[in-house]
């Protein structure tokens, strides 16, 4: 397996409808007309994941009075899912891409380092998606810890 294609900014974020945690589905186009922050991560429930998700659960409120949706993407089935939103009080959508489609096609999956390592998995990256549907900011390699407070940062939002 290569690298995978990584989007740019102005690239049209690639479309997705997926179950949740909530058993429903989300698309992209549900959202069109607000900004999305679409941030990839491995595994719920993991220390560095759990970690994550209650930053932008704590940052919820601030991000959506700034005009920003926050949904969660990971390759766990949304029975998981439903497991971590009521253990650690998640307050915005998880969306299970189980066969890690949507994950490739935003190149947040494929070859990465792991401890020295080249591995294939998920690539922890975020997404800021205008309100048109395009790519404003694609991160990649994010660390799961002080993440959301430099995109807010990086927002302009603190």
């Amino acid at each position: 397996m290569t690298a995978p294609h990584r989007l740019s900014p102005g690239d049209p974020a690639p479309d997705f409808t997926l179950p949740t945690d909530t058993g429903s589905t989300l698309s992209l186009t549900d959202l069109r007309g607000r900004k999305v922050i679409l941030y990839a991560y491995p595994a719920a429930m993991t220390p560095g994941c759990t970690k994550q998700a209650c930053d932008f659960r704590d940052s919820l409120a601030s991000l959506q009075a700034a005009g920003y949706e926050v949904v969660g993407i990971s390759p766990d089935k949304p029975e998981k899912l439903a497991k971590f939103r009521e253990r650690d009080a998640v307050t915005f959508p998880l969306v299970a891409d189980t066969d890690k489609a949507v994950l490739t096609a935003y190149g947040a999956f494929g070859e990465k380092q792991s401890y020295g390592r080249t591995v294939t998995g998920v690539i922890r990256s975020t997404f800021v998606v205008d309100e048109d549907g395009k790519i404003e900011r694609a991160l990649y390699n994010v660390r799961a810890t002080g993440h959301v407070a430099k995109l807010r940062r990086d927002l302009g939002l603190d």
